[in-house]
């Protein structure tokens, strides 16, 4: 049995009044799903600008080059997009990077920062490729504790307070990005470095039946809200049911939760990306 390739399916739902900051981008024989990270204070250039320039590098840059290292590919479009654009480590938008890529027998997935890529083997086992730097850095922090308290005691995200303590959060997290300090976490931004940072994992394309690439706007069905107890679930209803419906059961249980109580976040609802790919086998037939 030989893999002639594989399907793609995607569905996408921005989280509140702005267009979405996520991306998925389709070069040949791969699929790149990026989450935007704009700045609390709402300075420009957003994060969607930054996902989409550095989408289109990374695009451009595998298909110029389909064997090339993910690693090494990042690092590259990173580095042409500060060089290009004079951004600064610290105050420049940025984004979170997953990239799944079929070169012949092997799957080449990578992800840097929270957008996981979720692999389903033939045979049943489900693989996950997370990057958790960031939620270890936070769950931890007094910070986040007293976040988590403010909005279970009611507070909601529209009161006056809440634009501060997200700062007061922001800070502390800049404090750890991207230099490598204990604890610290990466994600594509101004410093190229970060793409060396990067969770890569490989799979023989014989062994891969299907796999999910997500922001944590729909890893949080899992991760956070449990409304799909296993990634093996969310793989499950994801082929049953579609992308686009998927998300919509997470926004909708995110606006039964409208301030925050039941399941603490930075917002009522997130931007949502999800791209499902089937491997497609075909059976080889004797001469």
């Amino acid at each position: 049995m030989i893999h002639t390739g594989f399907s793609v399916t995607t569905g996408e739902l921005p989280g509140g009044g702005r267009p979405s900051e996520d991306r998925i981008v389709q070069p040949p024989g791969a699929v790149i799903v990026l989450d935007g990270v704009s700045t609390v204070s709402d300075d420009e250039p957003r994060g969607a600008w930054y996902a989409q320039l550095l989408g289109d590098g990374l695009a451009s840059l595998l298909a110029a080059d389909p064997e090339a290292d993910l690693r090494h590919v990042l690092e590259q479009a990173i580095a042409a997009i500060v060089r290009e654009h004079g951004l600064v480590a610290g105050s420049s938008p940025a984004a979170t990077v997953s990239i799944v890529r079929q070169r012949g027998e092997t799957i080449d997935a990578l992800v840097l920062a929270d957008s996981p890529v979720i692999a389903r083997t033939i045979g049943g086992k489900v693989d996950p490729v997370r990057d958790d730097r960031l939620a270890r850095l936070v769950s931890v922090r007094p910070e986040y504790l007293e976040y988590q308290a403010w909005l279970r005691a009611g507070r909601g995200f529209e009161a006056p307070e809440h634009r501060a303590l997200l700062q007061k959060l922001r800070a502390h997290q800049i404090r750890h990005l991207n230099n490598g300090v204990p604890g610290g976490y990466w994600v594509a931004e101004a410093v190229p470095e970060a793409a060396r940072h990067a969770v890569v994992r490989s799979w023989p394309t014989a062994d891969i039946a299907d796999i999910l690439v997500m922001t944590d706007g729909a890893s949080c069905g899992v991760e956070e809200y449990g409304l799909y107890p296993t990634w093996d679930d969310l793989a499950h209803a994801c082929l049953q049911d579609g992308p686009d419906e998927i998300l919509r059961a997470i926004q909708e249980a995110e606006a039964k939760d409208p301030g925050g109580q039941r399941w603490p976040r930075y917002k009522l609802s997130d931007d949502k990306a999800i791209a499902l790919l089937r491997f497609t086998p075909m059976i080889r037939r004797a001469a």
